[in-house]
């Protein structure tokens, strides 16, 4: 593989980014503006009424943010009329044709000169409704294929999508695609077209019932759930997006597509600066919790590998490869990005370094006070959960019943709201349950190559670093990633 200047690549190069103030993407168009100024333009497609209330979204959830005060330093109060001379804020939606753009002049204009389509927009929660999910991150991305197609100049389509499509699959996990129809459990009749009508005709029905707003989210919430575990899949969020990535191969003619699988996102590690992160991600806000007392027992293997990767690493190898499958007609490749081969973390370090870091950095409470913290209880099994659950919470919850019920419902808000919170957990644990022991680890060769490619080629290796051999772990947690993550919680 021959690499040449990823800098020279971006100039004057024209990007589509859907998705545009997701997490990943914020971080995409910031390298971009700050690394190549000269980039010829990127067409930002976001949720929005209207160009103004796209524009004030961009700026409230993108430009405002820490993340981009070195371009603030830099071009001090140049800075908006600098970004609007090489951004076009677009308001759209990928679940619609055309992505949603209504302005005529617009499509013809981004036809004309988009080089690269980046689709970033998705649903990332386990528990969506099935219709919201299915919508997003399967026939949305469809529609980013078939406008990619339409763009005379494309040179690749980057479509991301997540490691975890893999489901609960063990051993060493491979950058290869899924074929359309193809299951994790051998069940036969997987359709996408299918599966749209399943969710279609399930909504009208209950539509027709008159069910309420909350009853219908509640079933396409179950429903979305009960179709991924028909096939093999853990929750309807990684269904859709293995959905996605089987359609795109099968309907991408020529173009040249790139399907990325990052694992577990973290915040970054040194650009634009270091634990930069936004949204409180699982394992975010298990240290959180443990930091402000909250938390008294940890669920999964402390033994079993967590593959987490930093966000500007994502990026950087997002960018790269960008410029590596540029023109490779009806070429498709798949990139693992994360650290679960090349620098393995298990699932005890992150619980150790906080322990550590909020004892010597205790957590202040509302009145002031240092909150003290202690060894959590570690359940390693689900069986040991079962009885911690039943011991601790289910017991008291019974006898909460029976009183109430002896006391004519005197302690009913109560009994409720414990059942609720119960629940709750219990929903959470089901959902998150096949990651807190999982048993794979993905295999990156495809991205060490291009690693490697890269140092070879004498490309801008500095400037977008992508090797997680560089990372250290009790340092990056120490000093970056929770320190960012408890900032994040304070503003």
């Amino acid at each position: 593989m021959e690499l040449t200047s990823v800098l020279k690549f971006l100039e004057n190069r024209s990007i589509l980014v859907t998705g545009a103030t997701g997490f990943l993407a914020k971080i995409f168009v910031e390298k971009i503006l700050r690394v190549q100024p000269n980039v010829k333009k990127l067409y930002l497609l976001l949720r929005a009424q209207d160009n103004n209330a796209a524009l004030q979204r961009f700026n409230n959830e993108a430009v405002a943010k820490d993340l981009f005060k070195l371009l603030r330093e830099k071009h001090g109060a140049n800075l908006n009329s600098f970004i609007s001379e090489r951004t076009r804020i677009i308001p759209g939606d990928i679940t619609f044709e055309n992505l949603g753009v209504k302005d005529s002049n617009l499509l013809e204009e981004m036809w004309r000169e988009v080089d690269v389509v980046v689709n970033l927009a998705a649903t990332t929660n386990f528990d969506e409704r099935y219709d919201v999910s299915l919508g997003l991150n399967t026939f949305g991305a469809i529609n980013v294929l078939n406008f990619a197609k339409k763009c005379s100049k494309l040179k690749v389509l980057l479509h991301v999508s997540t490691a975890y499509v893999s489901g609960e699959k063990r051993g060493l996990i491979l950058e290869t695609p899924y074929n359309l129809g193809e299951t994790l459990n051998g069940t036969s009749g997987l359709d996408i077209y299918t599966e749209k009508k399943v969710m279609e005709e399930t909504l009208k029905q209950l539509r027709l019932e008159g069910s309420s707003q909350e009853s219908i989210t509640s079933a396409m919430k179950d429903l979305g759930l009960q179709r991924a575990r028909k096939y093999g899949w853990p929750n309807p969020y990684v269904f859709t997006k293995a959905l996605a990535e089987m359609i795109l191969g099968d309907l991408k003619e020529d173009v040249p597509l790139v399907i990325f699988r990052p694992t577990i996102v973290t915040s970054t590690l040194q650009d634009p600066f270091p634990g930069w992160v936004e949204g409180i991600r699982t394992i975010d806000s298990l240290a959180v919790g443990y930091g402000k007392g909250k938390l008294t027992c940890f669920l999964g293997d402390p033994e079993a590998i967590i593959d987490l990767i930093p966000a500007d690493m994502v990026v950087n190898a997002m960018i790269v490869t960008m410029m590596a499958h540029a023109d490779q007609r009806g070429s498709q490749i798949i990139y693992h990005v994360g650290t679960s081969v090349s620098n393995p973390v298990k699932f005890a370090c992150p619980q150790d370094n906080a322990f550590r870091y909020f004892k010597e950095h205790p957590w202040i409470d509302k009145q002031g006070k240092p909150v003290i913290v202690g060894k959590v209880n570690v359940l390693s099994s689900m069986d040991s959960f079962g009885r911690y659950m039943a011991l601790r919470y289910m017991l008291p919850l019974k006898g909460l019943e029976i009183l109430n019920t002896i006391l004519c419902q005197f302690f009913q808000d109560k009994y409720s709201e414990l059942d609720r919170k119960i629940k709750f957990v219990m929903r959470l644990i089901d959902l998150y349950e096949p990651y807190l022991f999982f048993k794979g680890v993905y295999d990156d060769m495809n991205t060490e190559k291009l690693r490697r490619a890269a140092k070879e080629s004498g490309i801008e290796t500095d400037v977008f670093n992508f090797n997680p051999k560089s990372i250290n772990w009790e340092d990056y947690f120490m000093n970056t990633h929770i320190p960012g993550v408890v900032k994040y919680v304070f503003k």
